[in-house]
């Protein structure tokens, strides 16, 4: 068994397309009309056929109080891996994301925490 397919709830697709490809740095990989949102996924650059992340939309009456709750309490929805924490938080810093948590020594591994401007908190993480 394998994660084919995760996702993040987003309240914009158009937006967080363009967040998640031109800030990020992902790639569309397959963009489904469904007669108003869309199947919408992307893929990292550098493993164009491995896991895709669902770009699903947050129309559900659950996702709303979930999503809030989770960023209330600081908690990403999700995290990447880079290779350089402090390297990859430069870099965004300079294309406006705004960082929550700047990154952290965690022990084996170094954070930081971001908005995505979809209404989610997002964990980049790298090991040591």
């Amino acid at each position: 068994m394998r994660i084919n397919i995760t996702s993040v709830f987003v309240d914009d697709q158009d937006k967080a397309l363009r967040f998640y490809t031109e800030v990020l740095g992902f790639q569309k990989k397959v963009d489904v009309p469904l007669g108003g949102p869309r199947w919408l996924t992307v893929v990292s650059a550098e493993e164009p056929d491995g896991t895709e992340l669902l770009l699903e939309p947050d129309g559900h009456p659950a996702v709303g109080p979930y999503k809030t709750a989770l960023v209330a309490d600081g908690i990403p929805c999700t995290s990447f891996a880079v290779d350089d924490v402090f390297a990859e938080a430069e870099r965004l810093r300079g294309l406006g994301v705004r960082f929550t948590q700047e990154p952290t020594d965690m022990g084996t591994v170094t954070t930081a925490v971001f908005e995505d401007t979809c209404g989610n908190l997002i964990q980049i993480a790298a090991e040591k």
